[in-house]
C-alpha cells in the first residue's frame, strides 16, 4: 500500500466523519427555529408605543404647537428635513411594520398561532394609517418583504392604502372577523395592551374604524358605516378600556423624555398657542402639563411663540417648562394608542356634521370628562356649562380643540387633525423656514432618495419635489 493510497483513505474517513449527522450536530437545540409571535407582539407594541410617544412629544408637539423648542429648533421652524431630538419617524414605522408582518405570516402558516391574526391585522392597520397620514403615498403593498421579494418597493397611493384589499379598513374588518371566529384554545400572549383579551382588541379595532372613517369622510361617504358602529356600541367607551400601556417612574421603561439630560428636557417649553387656549378656557390641566415659569412667585404660566430664531437668545426662566409627569413622575403616563375620550370626540364631530344620529353635546361632554380623568385632573364643576361648554363659540372648533388638548402625548395626531379640520387655529411661527406656511405633510427621508431612488423619484414628482406643502389624499 503506497503512502498516497493511505493518505486518500484517511481523507475519505475524515470527510465521512465530518459530514455524518452534520445538520444534527450543528443545530443549536436551545435556539428556536422560528421566532415566537408572543415575543414579537410584545416587542412591536412596546417599541412602537415607546418610540412614537417620544417622537410625538418632541417633533409632533412642535408641529401641533403644544410646545416650543428653545434651541436645536430647525424642525420647529419647519425645516422638516433637519430632524433634531426627534422628527424622523420613518424607520420606526417600517421596522415595526416589518416585525408585525412576521406575526401575521406566522398566524396564517401555523394553526397554533391563529390567535395572533386579529391583533396583527389591527396593528398593521394602526401603524399604516399613522404612516400614510404623515407622509401621504408610501411603500406599502411591496414593503416589509425585503428578505423574499424586493428591497425597492413602489409607493402606493394613500387612497389605495386606506381603501383597497389588504389596506387599513380591510385589515380592521378582517382582524375583527378573525377574532370573532377564533375557536382555538391557545391564548394570546405577549399582549401588553389588553392582557390577551380579544374583546379588548375588537373594541380597539372598532374605535380605529371610527377614527379612520371620520378622517376620510371628506372623500368617501362613511355615514352608514359610522352609524352601524355606533348602534352596535362595541367600541372603547370607558377609560378602563383604553388601548394603552403604562410607563414606569424609573428606567428602563420610563418615558424617554425623562432619560434626556436636563438641558435637552429644558429645551421644550409651553407654546403660546397652548397657553392662550388653556388660559381662555380657565383650564386647570395647564398645571398638570406644564410648570409655572421660573421667574415668578405667583404660579404664572407663560408660553412662547413657535419657531423662534434661536440666535436671538431667550431665557428658559421666562417660560413654562413641561410638567413633572413627563420627567420625574412618568409612572403616571402611558403610551397611548387609542382612548375612549378620542372615540367620543370623533363621534361628537360625526354627530355635529350629521354623519350619525347621536347627541353631539352628550358625546362631547363625555369626551371632555374622560379627558380630565385621563390626565388625572379634577374637572371644575362649571367647566362644561361655562368656558368649556360646547355652545361657547363654534361647536366643531370646540370639539376638535378639546381633542387636541387631550392628545398632547400624541402630538402628531394634533397636527394631523389640524390639517384635516383647520382647528385649533395654529399660529404663524416666529422665524419660519417655510415661507410662513404650516406644513401639511412630512417629507420623505433622504435615505429613500439614496436607497429606493426610482420609486422615490416617482413619489416626489407627485408632491412637487417632496414638498411639505402638498396635501395628502384625504386633505384635498
Amino acid at each position: 500500500m503506497t503512502m498516497k493510497y493511505v493518505y486518500s483513505i484517511v481523507i475519505l474517513l475524515l470527510v465521512v466523519g465530518c459530514t455524518k449527522d452534520f445538520e444534527e450536530i450543528n443545530t443549536n437545540s436551545n435556539s428556536p427555529v422560528t421566532v415566537q409571535p408572543s415575543l414579537l407582539l410584545r416587542q412591536v407594541i412596546y417599541d412602537y408605543g415607546e418610540q412614537m410617544s417620544y417622537e410625538g412629544f418632541t417633533a409632533g408637539n412642535l408641529l401641533g404647537q403644544y410646545s416650543t423648542a428653545l434651541d436645536f429648533n430647525l424642525f420647529d421652524r419647519h425645516d422638516l428635513k433637519s430632524p433634531q431630538l426627534g422628527g424622523n419617524p420613518w424607520p420606526i414605522f417600517y421596522q415595526n411594520l416589518r416585525d408585525n408582518e412576521i406575526i401575521l405570516n406566522l398566524s396564517q402558516e401555523n394553526t397554533a398561532f391563529a390567535v395572533y391574526e386579529g391583533p396583527a391585522r389591527i396593528m398593521k392597520a394602526y401603524m399604516a394609517a399613522a404612516l400614510t397620514d404623515l407622509f401621504g403615498d408610501v411603500p406599502y403593498s411591496e414593503a416589509f418583504k425585503g428578505d423574499t421579494e424586493t428591497v425597492t418597493p413602489v409607493y402606493d397611493s394613500q387612497e389605495s392604502i386606506y381603501m383597497d384589499e389588504g389596506g387599513i379598513l380591510d385589515n380592521l374588518a378582517k382582524g375583527i372577523a378573525a377574532m370573532e371566529n377564533y375557536t382555538g384554545t391557545i391564548s394570546l400572549e405577549g399582549d401588553i395592551l389588553f392582557n390577551g383579551d380579544l374583546a379588548g382588541w375588537i373594541r380597539f379595532a372598532n374605535s380605529l374604524k371610527i377614527k379612520f372613517l371620520v378622517r376620510i369622510s371628506a372623500k368617501v361617504d362613511v355615514a352608514a358605516q359610522l352609524q352601524t358602529i355606533l348602534s352596535e356600541g362595541n367600541f372603547i367607551d370607558e377609560n378602563s378600556e383604553n388601548a394603552i400601556f403604562n410607563f414606569t417612574d424609573g428606567e428602563p421603561n420610563n418615558f424617554r423624555l425623562a432619560r434626556l439630560r436636563i438641558g435637552d428636557f429644558n429645551n421644550y417649553v409651553l407654546s403660546e398657542t397652548m397657553d392662550e387656549i388653556l388660559t381662555d378656557l380657565n383650564d386647570p390641566r395647564i398645571e398638570r402639563l406644564y410648570r409655572p415659569l421660573g421667574n415668578t412667585t405667583t404660579n404664572e404660566f407663560n408660553g412662547l411663540l413657535n419657531g423662534i430664531d434661536a440666535s436671538t437668545g431667550v431665557s428658559v426662566a421666562d417660560y413654562s417648562l413641561l410638567g413633572a409627569i413627563f420627567r420625574e413622575n412618568t409612572g403616571l403616563l402611558d403610551a397611548n394608542f387609542m382612548t375612549s375620550m378620542e372615540t367620543h370626540f370623533l363621534l361628537a364631530e360625526a354627530a355635529q356634521k350629521g354623519l350619525i344620529t347621536g347627541d353631539t353635546e352628550t358625546l362631547y361632554n363625555t369626551g371632555v370628562t374622560q379627558a380630565f380623568a385621563y390626565w388625572q385632573v379634577e374637572i371644575p364643576e362649571t367647566y362644561l356649562s361655562a368656558e368649556g361648554a360646547l355652545s361657547n363659540g363654534n361647536a366643531l372648533e370646540n370639539i376638535i380643540t378639546q381633542k387636541w388638548i387631550s392628545n398632547m402625548i400624541n402630538g402628531y395626531e394634533g397636527w394631523v387633525e389640524y390639517r384635516r379640520t383647520g382647528f385649533p387655529q395654529l399660529k404663524t411661527i416666529s422665524a419660519s423656514l417655510n415661507n410662513n406656511l404650516i406644513p401639511i405633510r412630512m417629507p420623505y427621508p433622504s435615505e429613500e432618495e439614496a436607497l429606493n431612488s426610482v420609486n422615490y423619484a416617482a413619489a416626489a414628482s407627485q408632491t412637487d419635489g417632496n414638498s411639505i406643502n402638498v396635501p395628502v389624499w384625504w386633505d384635498k
